[in-house]
């Protein structure tokens, strides 16, 4: 099934999107929850009814003049409140290409074990302006992802179980400011300012049975779920990025180990992948100058779009907007104290 989050009379509404038309929860049963994280919660008692229910409106078995194209709904982020938000750092091509480019070794931890942050869930949105501050605008950056979200309860989750944990995939913009990243971190805590301003998930959620046809084996030595899906994104149309879901290293069902150890995971728990190799304008230009010294670096600037796809996943659409301030945290630094 792909779920769809969108605005309803001034609330979020969760519906089901059957060739282009999205339907609400309770065309396919009145008793379904009509909000994400109700049906998240209850996703035993929901998804299998759910699923006979969308089932009968691809066939034809069941018909309903309640659809609505998609394209005139005011879609939310598939998850609109969701949990937490954790993101990975699976791909390890971009990994290696971000520390090629700053010149220092191959870190072996790498290889060693699944890693994540915590970013801030409640700057999760969905399609359409993403704003941002002037200090934002300091190395503005897009990261290409997919993201999973939580759909049971669970605490110690071994890998070889965890995929049975997940609802299902969707595209992740994980948005970074990167001057602001960048000067947080030589303090070894973050990445917190450079983060927390927007991270952009959607346009839908699909669940795994709809993508059993494009499993592929894990990598070597590795355990869960990977998936053949191509990954692009496009700024102002032109193609910048390009990977694959199953490039990742680590997988899903491995960070949610990790994730899980001491530690309970609720239904509404997104975690993102990291991003994929390209999938950054820090990544691109740092390969760039590496090849060039006079390369020009590109980063994210105000009415620019930035697009999406991952195969099976849909296209996810964000346009930049400034927002109306000259407020700037940069400016309030102080000054070190001389001798």
């Amino acid at each position: 099934m792909k779920l769809v989050s969108y605005l309803k009379d001034e609330r979020e509404q969760l519906g089901v999107l059957v060739n282009n038309l999205v339907y609400d929860m309770e065309v396919l049963h009145p008793d379904l929850p009509n909000s994400m994280n109700m049906f998240l919660t209850y996703w035993d008692e929901s998804f299998h009814i759910a699923q006979a229910g969308e089932l009968m409106l691809r066939e034809g078995t069941r018909t309903s003049n309640r659809g609505i194209p998609v394209d005139q709904l005011q879609l939310l982020a598939p998850v609109p409140f969701p949990a937490s938000c954790r993101d990975g750092y699976a791909f390890r091509q971009h990994v290696a290409a971000a520390r090629r480019n700053r010149k220092v070794d191959m870190i072996p931890e790498f290889d060693q074990y699944p890693i994540f942050y915590f970013t801030n869930h409640h700057g999760i949105q969905g399609p359409g302006e993403l704003r941002a501050m002037p200090d934002h605008f300091e190395k503005l950056d897009f990261e290409l992802e997919a993201a999973i979200v939580i759909c049971r309860h669970g605490r110690n989750i071994p890998a070889e179980r965890a995929d049975e944990y997940i609802g299902g995939i969707m595209i992740m913009n994980d948005m970074s400011a990167r001057r602001l990243q960048m000067e947080e971190m030589l303090l070894n805590l973050g990445p917190a300012k450079g983060k927390d301003f927007s991270t952009v998930i959607g346009p839908w959620l699909v669940t795994l049975d709809e993508l059993q046809a494009f499993e592929i084996p894990a990598k070597e030595n590795h355990t869960g779920k990977s998936w053949n899906l191509k990954m692009k994104c496009w700024v102002n149309g032109v193609q910048v990025s390009e990977g694959n879901l199953g490039d990742m290293d680590w997988t899903f069902a491995e960070i949610i180990e990790r994730a899980s150890y001491g530690v309970d995971l609720y239904p509404g728990d997104v975690i993102g992948s990291g991003t994929v190799g390209t999938g950054c304008f820090l990544e691109l230009n740092g390969t760039g100058k590496l090849n060039d010294p006079n390369y020009q670096e590109q980063w994210l600037q105000a009415n620019d779009k930035v697009e999406m796809a991952i195969d099976q996943l849909g296209h996810l659409s964000n346009t930049i907007v400034a927002e109306d301030s000259s407020w700037s945290i940069l400016a309030q630094k102080k000054t070190p104290a001389t001798e």
